[in-house]
């Protein structure tokens, strides 16, 4: 695997990255979602990304699942927030507290 630094912040990461829209929680079950990133992490990829939305926050627990086994600073796991996680007004978009809501939710 080829590794680049990430901006000016030292950090090296995996030139090919894991994601996990429209897939894990979705169409593809939590095994074989599970067999995927262990592959991916036994290939050298270091960099996995997910989101909030995608499953309505399944897809995340499933890549925290999968990874939990693997020592924390190996591997860099991004994931976002914006679009709609519930009904409310407060619910969606970039405000502190929607921001904050789904950074808690996430861990």
């Amino acid at each position: 695997m080829k590794y680049r630094k990430l901006g000016r912040t030292g950090l090296k990461v995996s030139e090919i990255s894991l994601g996990s829209w429209l897939t894990y929680g979705n169409t593809t079950d939590t095994q074989q979602a599970e067999e995927i990133i262990d592959r991916a992490y036994e290939l050298g990829i270091n960099s996995f990304d997910t989101a909030n939305v995608y499953a309505y926050g399944e897809a995340e627990k499933i890549v925290g699942k999968a990874l939990s086994k693997y020592p924390r600073e190996s591997y860099v796991l991004a994931t976002k927030v914006f679009w709609p996680m519930g009904d409310g007004p407060n619910d969606r978009g970039l405000s502190r507290k929607h921001v904050f809501e789904q950074l808690h939710a996430s861990l």
